[in-house]
C-alpha cells in the first residue's frame, strides 16, 4: 500500500490484484499468468522443481491473445493429505509459502471430504503436477508482493469428465464444494466453448484461498500490468485463457493485524470440543471452525482453526492447552486482514401476517454494498413467533432488504 501526498491532502492507493478467469482456472493457468504479470521466472521455477524435475514455460498462441504456457512434465501419484503435506514442507520455498500452500491443500481435503464422506480421496490433486502449481502459484503470489486479491466470476463448464473415481458432471463434486465454501461467483461458459472441464479443483482452491473476495467487475482505478495464462487445449474461436490483472485502487478498504491458531486433536469428545469453541468465543476470538481430518494410522480427527487478535494469541493457546490438552499449537503471526466496511440495518417485514423489525448485516466496499446476511437470531425468533419455516422467513427477510436497501447502494 502506498501513501502519496498532494498538497495537505494524503490518501492511499492499493495495489490490487485482479484475477479473471476468462475460461476457467486451473493451477498451471494462474501460475503462468502471474509469471507473465511480472512474478520472477526464476525464483517461481525453482520452487516448482524442488517438487518436479524438469518444469517447463513457454509462449503460446490461444485464439490470438499470446499467453504463458506451464508444463510440470510429472507422472500421476495418489497420495494421502499428511503425505502431501510433507511434500510440501520439504520443499525448498520460503516458511509463508508453505503455510499459504497447505492451506490450499486443507480447502482441497475438506472439498473432498464432503463428497465421498469419511475417506477423503487425493487423486489427481496429490500427484506431484498439483503440488507443484500450487507452490508455483503460492511463489508467484509472494513475488508479486500485492495488498488483496479479487476474482471475477469463475466458469466451471459443462458436460462430463473422466476422473479418478470414473465420469463425473462437470463442473466436478470437489470443484463445485470448494465454490460453494469460498463465495467466489460462477458463471456459464461461452456458448462456442466445447463441453469440458474449465474449472478444476486445484483452481478453485488456490482461488479461494488467495482472495479477500469476489467481484463482479473490474474496480475503479487504474490498470499497471497484465498478464495472461494459457490452458492445454486451444480451441480456434475461444482463448483459453486466465487473465491476471494488477490494478492501483484507492485504499478505501480497512484493514487489521490478526493471528491464526491451528491444532490438531483426535482423541477429544465432540462435547468437549463444543464447549471449547464456546469458551474460546468468549475468550475473545473472532472467528472458530472445525475441520474433519483423517490423521496418522487413518484415525478421524478435527483441524481447530482461530481467528483471533494478536494480543489475544496467548490466552487463547491457553484455552486450547486447558480445555483439549493439546501439546502443540501452531500460529501464523500478524497476518495481515483486509477488511469491508460494515454495518446493521433493520428491515420491516411482514411474516404470515404479523410485523416484524429484523436486522441485517451489510458489507461494503468504498461505499457500494457487496454483502449483506440476515442476522440468524433474529430470523430464528421471526420463525418461533410466526411458526413458518425458517428457511422461509430468512427468505422472506431477505426480500424485504432488497427493497427497503436498495438505495444505499448496489445489491449483490
Amino acid at each position: 500500500m502506498i501513501l502519496i501526498y498532494a498538497g495537505i491532502y494524503k490518501y492511499w492507493v492499493m495495489r490490487v490484484l485482479i484475477i479473471d478467469p476468462v475460461n476457467g482456472a486451473a493451477g498451471d493457468m494462474i501460475t503462468s499468468a502471474l509469471i507473465d504479470l511480472g512474478a520472477d521466472s526464476r525464483i517461481v521455477m525453482a520452487a516448482m522443481e524442488s517438487i518436479v524435475s524438469k518444469p517447463e514455460i513457454e509462449r503460446v498462441d490461444r485464439a490470438g491473445i499470446s499467453a504463458l504456457y506451464l508444463k510440470t512434465n510429472a507422472p500421476v501419484v495418489t497420495r494421502t493429505l499428511e503425505e502431501v503435506v510433507v511434500r510440501v514442507m520439504e520443499s525448498g520455498v520460503t516458511d509463508h509459502v508453505k503455510e499459504l500452500a497447505v492451506r490450499i491443500f486443507n480447502r482441497l481435503n475438506e472439498g473432498e471430504f464432503e463428497v465421498h464422506g469419511k475417506e477423503a480421496h487425493f487423486h489427481e490433486v496429490g500427484a506431484d503436477d498439483a503440488i507443484a502449481d500450487v507452490i508455483g502459484a503460492c511463489t508467484a503470489l509472494e513475488c508479486l508482493n500485492v495488498d488483496a486479491v479479487f476474482t471475477l466470476p469463475v466458469p466451471l463448464g459443462k458436460g462430463y469428465v473422466k476422473s479418478a473415481h470414473g465420469i463425473y458432471p462437470v463442473p466436478a463434486p470437489a470443484t463445485l464444494t470448494i465454490i460453494k465454501n469460498s463465495g467466489l461467483l460462477s458463471k456459464f461458459p461461452h456458448p462456442d466453448v466445447v463441453e469440458g472441464e474449465l474449472c478444476t479443483p486445484t483452481g478453485a482452491a488456490i482461488l479461494a484461498e488467495f482472495s479477500l473476495g469476489a467481484v463482479d467487475h473490474l474496480p475503479d482505478g487504474s490498470v499497471t500490468s497484465l498478464g495472461y495464462g494459457a490452458g492445454t487445449r486451444n480451441p480456434p474461436d475461444v482463448p483459453n485463457i486466465l487473465r491476471a490483472i494488477i490494478m492501483e485502487t484507492p485504499g478505501d478498504l480497512e484493514f487489521d493485524t490478526i493471528s491464526i491458531l491451528e491444532t490438531n486433536v483426535d482423541d477429544v469428545s465432540g462435547e468437549i470440543i463444543a464447549y471449547t469453541v464456546s469458551r474460546l468465543m468468549d475468550e475473545g476470538a473472532r472467528d472458530v471452525s472445525i475441520n474433519p481430518l483423517i490423521m496418522k494410522k487413518g484415525r478421524p480427527g478435527s483441524l481447530i482453526r482461530i481467528v483471533c487478535s494478536s494480543k489475544d494469541a496467548d490466552r487463547l493457546t491457553l484455552v486450547l492447552v486447558e480445555e483439549l490438552g493439546t501439546l502443540g499449537v501452531r500460529e501464523i503471526p500478524f497476518v495481515h486482514r483486509r477488511i469491508a466496511e460494515r454495518s446493521i440495518e433493520e428491515v420491516d417485514v411482514r411474516i404470515d401476517g404479523g410485523m416484524y423489525s429484523c436486522r441485517v448485516k451489510l458489507g461494503k466496499i468504498n461505499g457500494r454494498i457487496i454483502s449483506f446476511k440476515v442476522e440468524f437470531d433474529d430470523a430464528a425468533q421471526c420463525a418461533k413467533k410466526s411458526g413458518l419455516p425458517l428457511q422461509k422467513v430468512i427468505s422472506n427477510i431477505e426480500l424485504a432488504a432488497r427493497e427497503q436497501i436498495i438505495g444505499l447502494g448496489d445489491m449483490p
